[in-house]
């Protein structure tokens, strides 16, 4: 039982930390509107706001899941990194992109999911 305890926790941060990088590094290029990610919310039909609103929004999040307490927050920012990458997907797929670019960001929503699945009882609500 101990074991099967420590492997959940290490594959919880393995997800965690995973699915922070996953959001702070696309979150600080939106922010800084890197032209990659210009490029890329344009061709996707978002105006260029978006880029600071998806990018402050995507480092809180990651932050958030990696601090102790703030529960709450918690799984608002779970819910929000959902939201985000389901809705990657979505317009992957509306904007008639190559089938692998909807794939990637359904990939990382499992990768968040099992985070949120797997967190201990002192980061649950």
């Amino acid at each position: 039982m101990r074991t099967t305890n420590k492997s959940r926790a290490i594959i919880y941060w393995i997800t965690t930390i995973l699915s922070a990088i996953a959001f702070i590094i696309p979150g600080i290029g939106n922010l800084t509107h890197q032209p990659h990610f210009a490029t890329d919310m344009a061709h996707l039909g978002y105006p260029g706001y978006f880029l600071s609103l998806f990018g402050l929004w995507k480092i809180l999040g990651a932050i958030t899941i990696v601090v102790p307490n703030l529960k709450r927050l918690k799984e608002w920012a779970y819910a929000g990194m959902i939201f985000d990458l389901t809705g990657a997907a979505f317009s992957r797929i509306s904007s008639h992109d190559a089938t692998i670019m909807a794939i990637i960001p359904l990939i990382i929503t499992s990768v968040v999911l099992a985070s949120w699945l797997l967190r201990p009882d002192s980061r649950k609500l």
